[in-house]
């Protein structure tokens, strides 16, 4: 899912923040 973060940088940022909480 990093790869998101890499790719779109500022919109997929959020998500991936979300995604860490997940964890």
């Amino acid at each position: 899912m990093k790869i998101l973060l890499l790719g779109s940088g500022g919109r997929e940022h959020a998500f991936a923040r979300s995604i860490s909480k997940s964890k």
